[in-house]
C-alpha cells in the first residue's frame, strides 16, 4: 500500500470561486490553495469523503439519486491514497448514504434511517441499526469506546448507537439543526446548519459548538452563527476545518472561534475529509459529481 494521499497527475480544481459572500459570512480572506488530484469516474452525487488511516484507502459515499431516496442505488466508492478508483462498487445496495467514519476496521455510514457498519477488509455489511423515528440521518462520528454518534438534522437530534442499539444522545433546538459531527477527545464537535426552510436555506445559519460526551453540556466554539455547516474535521492545530454546503466555502475555525475562509467553491461542498499528516483536504463536490484533493500546507494557521 502506498503512502496515503500522494499527489497524482489530475490536478485541475473542479470549481471556480463564487464572486460574492453571503451577508452572514464572517470577515474572512481567501487564501491560495494548491489543487491535487480529482476524480469523476464512478462518482455520482458524492456526499462524504473519508480517509481511513489504517487501510490507506479513501472512501466516498454516493447518493446516486435523491438525498432522501429509498432506491437502493446508493453505494460506497473505494479510492487509493492517490485518488485512483480501486472499486466504484465497493459496497452497493444502500439508499442515500452520507457521513463516513471508521473504527477498529469497520466503516460506518448513515443511510436515511439506519446506521450501517461495513467490514473494511471484506467490503461486507456487518450491521444495520434501524433508528425508529429518524427523519434524515446525516453525519457520523465514533468515540474511542466504539459508540457511533449520528446526527438527524431535520429532527434536531443526535443519536448514540452501541452494540446494535440506538438511543437519543441529545435533542432540541439548542442543537441548531445538527449536521457535521466529530469526536474530539471528551467532546462531540457539532456543526449546526440552522433552521432550514423547504429549500434548505436559512434565515440564521449554524454555529460550531461542542457537547461534553459525559454531561452533554453545550459549549460554543464560534460565538456567532456563520455557516450552513456540513463537514467538520480537526485541523491538527487545535482548531477545525468546516465546509458550508450552500455557500460552497471551506473555512478554518481556530480554537478561539475565529473563522477564516480557505477557499470559495461552487455550492455543494459537502462532508469533507482531512489528513492532518499531509495537510490534505478532501472535498466531495456534490453538485459536480467530483471528489478532489487540495494541499493546505501553505494556508493553514
Amino acid at each position: 500500500m502506498g503512502t496515503l494521499l500522494a499527489s497524482c497527475g489530475r490536478s485541475e480544481a473542479p470549481a471556480e470561486p463564487r464572486p460574492a459572500a453571503e451577508a452572514h459570512d464572517p470577515a474572512v480572506h481567501a487564501a491560495p490553495m494548491t489543487a491535487g488530484w480529482s476524480v469523476t469516474d464512478g462518482i455520482e452525487t458524492p456526499e462524504s469523503v473519508y480517509a481511513d488511516a489504517a487501510s490507506g484507502f479513501i472512501f466516498t459515499s454516493q447518493i446516486a439519486g435523491a438525498p432522501d431516496g429509498r432506491d437502493g442505488n446508493g453505494r460506497i466508492v473505494q479510492l487509493g491514497g492517490d485518488g485512483h478508483v480501486v472499486s466504484s462498487t465497493w459496497v452497493t445496495g444502500l439508499n442515500a448514504p452520507k457521513g463516513l467514519r471508521s473504527h477498529n476496521g469497520t466503516l460506518w455510514t448513515a443511510d436515511l434511517d439506519e446506521v450501517v457498519g461495513i467490514d473494511i477488509a471484506t467490503a461486507t455489511v456487518t450491521s444495520r441499526t434501524k433508528i425508529d423515528g429518524a427523519q434524515f440521518l446525516n453525519d457520523v462520528a465514533v468515540g474511542s469506546d466504539g459508540t457511533v454518534y449520528v446526527s438527524d438534522m431535520m429532527a434536531n437530534r443526535i443519536y448514540a448507537v452501541r452494540d446494535g442499539k440506538a438511543a437519543v444522545f441529545a435533542e432540541g433546538e439548542q442543537l441548531e439543526w445538527p449536521n457535521g459531527l466529530l469526536v474530539d477527545g471528551a467532546r462531540l464537535i457539532v456543526g449546526g446548519w440552522g433552521k432550514p426552510k423547504p429549500d434548505f436555506s436559512t434565515d440564521v445559519p449554524g454555529r460550531l459548538f461542542a457537547l461534553d460526551l459525559q454531561t452533554k453540556q453545550k459549549a460554543p466554539i464560534t460565538p456567532k452563527p456563520f455557516a450552513n455547516i456540513d463537514g467538520v474535521e480537526a485541523d491538527g492545530r487545535g482548531g477545525y476545518i468546516v465546509s458550508d454546503y450552500l455557500a460552497g466555502k471551506v473555512m478554518q475555525v481556530s480554537a478561539k472561534g475565529e473563522v477564516r475562509e480557505l477557499r470559495q467553491f461552487k455550492p455543494g461542498s459537502a462532508d469533507i475529509g482531512f489528513v492532518a499528516a499531509g495537510n490534505v483536504l478532501l472535498v466531495p463536490h456534490m453538485n459536480e459529481n467530483t471528489v478532489a484533493s487540495y494541499d493546505l500546507s501553505d494556508v493553514l494557521e
